[in-house]
């Protein structure tokens, strides 16, 4: 996985991140989770906190959101 370059990485997982709701089994894959790590452990090593939201989405491309407005549309995906 990570032989692909890090900016076609960063958008495929844009793009299934935001489509889970559509289609949960996604949440499952393997190529996701490994996508995920992958993406996390390269986060890391520019010194981003993948734990902290906002850092994690602004290193993927995306438009950071605080937490109280995730918390606030936060749907439940069954």
């Amino acid at each position: 996985m990570n032989d692909y370059p890090l900016g076609e990485r960063k958008l495929i997982y844009r793009v299934l991140h935001a489509h889970l709701a559509e289609h949960p089994e996604l949440m499952d894959s393997e190529i996701l989770n490994e996508l995920q790590v992958g993406l996390q452990k390269a986060a890391q090593a520019e010194g981003v906190d993948v734990a902290d939201h906002g850092a994690w989405d602004a290193w993927l491309g995306n438009r950071p959101v605080g937490c109280d407005v995730r918390v606030a549309n936060r749907r439940v995906i069954v």
